[in-house]
């Protein structure tokens, strides 16, 4: 079987694994497996991350993902922020359970004071306790909720991010109920991103491993056609490289040199998560 080849486009997003895998939660469905003992990747430091932010705006970058596991254990996270907030725009995703009401103040003197936009992803997983609180962990719906409400008493409107483990998120009307939720706890703006599930990390115990035939074969994809795929226009950085994309960074193969400038070159879809990318076109962009 021919495994088809993504090149890289350009270079528009750089992520950073700011708190590696290690996470306050340890929910059902994580694709790496974050949790509160995992440490397959560290959390970056200021210093380990200003080297990257430098290259990456050398090549061209515009935008700056911090994930985690989750970036508010990161102690140093107001302060790599406001570091990439000089090279472009800014997103964190965050489990949203850290955003006190002083923290959310924080982070809005950081904004203010920044030239480039601040913006932030909250996972939630139902539309109540019981729904969400199996896939996050016992009393996760209402800090959640909290960490919204601060988030917006501070001026702020953050995407919701729901998986397809919520069953809501697959009509019309529950992603409307999800968007007044959000308006209930003072967005202004409501935003929903539904993201699909990935077969690997924790989701594998949950839901069950890919099977066989999700694999792409080379002539399943067109040679135009890789426009859609995160591994097209993004790189993420860990404690231990550049990983082609945040979503395997629990594959060895995955890893693609020590710098930026290592990893320009086309990568191939060998794993089976390249299949779910592929036909739910799972991306950053919102």
């Amino acid at each position: 079987m021919t495994i088809p080849q993504v090149p890289l486009a350009a270079l528009d997003t750089v992520w950073f694994q700011v708190a590696g895998t290690v996470c306050n939660l340890a929910c059902t469905h994580c694709l790496v497996s974050s949790s509160p003992t995992n440490r397959t990747h560290e959390g970056l430091t200021l210093e380990q991350i200003r080297p990257h932010l430098a290259e990456a705006a050398r090549l061209g970058a515009r935008e700056y993902y911090f994930t985690g596991g989750e970036p508010f254990l990161n102690p140093e996270l107001p302060r790599i922020l406001e570091a990439a907030l000089a090279y472009g725009p800014a997103t964190v995703l965050t489990n949203g359970v850290l955003l006190s009401s002083a923290r959310s103040a924080e982070l809005r003197s950081i904004a203010d004071g920044a030239r480039y936009s601040l913006d932030f992803r909250v996972s939630l997983d139902g539309l109540d306790a019981p729904a969400n609180d199996a896939i996050r962990g016992r009393g996760t719906f209402a800090r959640v909720l909290a960490g919204v409400r601060n988030l917006a008493a501070a001026g702020f409107d953050p995407v919701l991010t729901v998986t397809e483990a919520c069953h809501e998120a697959s009509s019309a009307a529950g992603r409307e109920r999800f968007l007044d939720l959000l308006r209930g706890l003072g967005v202004e703006r409501p935003r929903l991103k539904v993201l699909p599930l990935f077969r690997i990390g924790a989701e594998v115990a949950r839901g069950g491993p890919y099977e066989s035939w999700q694999r792409l074969a080379g002539d399943e994809v067109a040679p135009d056609g890789f426009a859609h795929l995160q591994c097209s226009s993004c790189r993420v950085v860990t404690d231990q490289g550049v990983w082609v994309c945040p979503i395997l960074v629990n594959e060895p193969a995955a890893r693609m040199g020590p710098t930026l400038t290592d990893t320009l070159g086309a990568y191939p879809l060998r794993h089976a998560a390249c299949w779910t990318c592929h036909v739910q076109g799972a991306t950053c962009r919102t």
